[in-house]
């Protein structure tokens, strides 16, 4: 960045130069795929962004308008967000934040790994990721599993399980939509992400996977998204029948096999869920913590619901 010069821009979606955009967030050193531009369009409603100087850090705002007031908001599938660039810092971040406008009345997003600072201007809560560096081999990685995924690998490669990429992802959206407990995803969100699949899967960004027993049913499944040397788990479907026969644990053991010695990260995108933590550590996958925020500033009863 440019030494003694800090002008952070309000823009709206319109005045945004997008090929500036992504070519910040693809040098970003914390970069990920959910701050690109094509990314942002197909999941969020509406959003602005900030800007630093040319380009040089830039910051999305997905918003909504509910009763007449602007909100900030969390969109589906974009785990972080937040600051992208280089040679962030603590100050910086904040400046960011105090430049987001005073029309967002209520703010609830996440923020990034590389946003991970102390503040005492805003009240960040640390959120936990995980994450497996996948560039070891193979036999190195299983070594690292916790025993019970192990044994849930085993189970499962017992019964020979057929292994599938590039099934449909509308199959994978269908077993997320009946079978994930608490899944508060709209049907919206889920349109917008097949279109965005198909997008990157064009591209060569993103893939399906999927396993099947003897009669061709698909007890687990998954999309990865690929950016910025991560794979994203970024959307799961498990039928029940593949819960007691260890379908899931196998899944990703077979992703891990495929892709280890690469140049690659696995990220899980979570969880602060205990159980979906303890899952995750299980295949020796490292915590990468990130910050999010909530602020309220609505105005008289409405501040109340939400809060």
């Amino acid at each position: 960045m440019r030494s003694g010069i800090s002008h952070i821009r309000h823009l709206r979606r319109t005045e945004i130069d997008t090929t500036l955009w992504n070519t910040c967030i693809t040098n970003a050193s914390n970069g990920l795929i959910y701050g690109y531009s094509h990314y942002l369009d197909e999941m969020c409603s509406n959003w602005d962004a900030l800007v630093l100087n040319d380009y040089e850090a830039v910051m999305p705002l997905p918003w909504r308008k509910k009763w007449g007031i602007h909100y900030l908001y969390y969109p589906a599938f974009c785990a972080s967000l937040g600051v992208f660039g280089n040679n962030l810092n603590a100050r910086l971040v904040d400046q960011f934040l105090f430049a987001i406008p005073r029309k967002f009345r209520y703010w609830d997003f996440p923020l990034n790994h590389g946003n991970l600072f102390d503040s005492s201007s805003f009240p960040l809560q640390q959120r936990r990721n995980f994450c497996l560096d996948l560039h070891k081999p193979y036999e190195t990685l299983y070594e690292a599993f916790r025993e019970n995924n192990k044994r849930n690998i085993r189970k499962c490669l017992q019964l020979d399980p057929a292994q599938r990429y590039d099934i449909r992802v509308d199959e994978v959206i269908a077993l997320a939509r009946e079978f994930q407990p608490g899944d508060k995803t709209s049907v919206d969100d889920y349109a917008r992400f097949a279109k965005l699949y198909q997008t990157l899967n064009q591209n060569g960004n993103a893939k399906t996977l999927g396993l099947f027993n003897s009669r061709n049913k698909l007890l687990a499944s998954c999309v990865f998204f690929f950016s910025h040397k991560r794979a994203y788990y970024i959307l799961v479907g498990n039928h029940p029948d593949g819960k007691t026969i260890g379908a899931s644990h196998a899944l990703i053991n077979a992703f891990i096999k495929d892709y280890a010695g690469k140049e690659l990260i696995l990220d899980f995108e979570g969880s602060d869920i205990r159980n979906l933590a303890f899952f995750y550590s299980g295949f020796g996958a490292s915590e990468e913590f990130y910050p999010a925020i909530r602020m309220n500033r609505l105005p008289g009863p409405l501040k109340w619901l939400k809060d």
